[in-house]
């Protein structure tokens, strides 16, 4: 089901637009920010479906950005999905363990990067995965 409001915390430009142009392509609406301070601020006043984080941002990194998220009751239930370009073994399962939904990694797959987005808004629905 398309139509759910996904917010995209990206510092690089090109990023945001890839990310935001492929979603909206699917339907989904999009609100985007770079720093996860201000992702933060927009998730508790959005309450987005979905947020795309990236992991290293400047100043609050994905991580600490996730456990904000988990601490506040108005946005705990939201499904994150890390997006990195850290392939390193121990970067994807320290950011696993943190309690992110899934983990996409740059530049994205678009197909992968969809079928992501969908199965962690299925799961959120309460359907399972897509």
């Amino acid at each position: 089901m398309a139509g759910e409001l996904i917010l995209i915390v990206e510092v690089n430009e090109k990023n945001r637009k890839l990310a935001r142009d492929v979603l909206t392509f699917k339907g989904y609406r999009t609100v985007e920010t770079e720093s996860a301070e201000e992702g933060l601020k927009v998730a508790e006043e959005q309450k987005p479906d979905l947020i795309l984080m990236d992991f290293h941002l400047p100043g609050m990194n994905g991580i600490e950005a996730l456990g904000v998220l988990r601490a506040n009751p108005a946005t705990a239930a939201i499904p994150v999905i890390a997006v990195t370009a850290s392939a390193m073994t121990e970067d994807r399962a320290r950011i696993m363990k943190a309690g992110f939904e899934g983990l996409q990694t740059k530049p994205i797959s678009v197909l992968e990067f969809i079928a992501a987005v969908e199965s962690a808004l299925a799961k959120k629905r309460g359907g399972g995965p897509a």
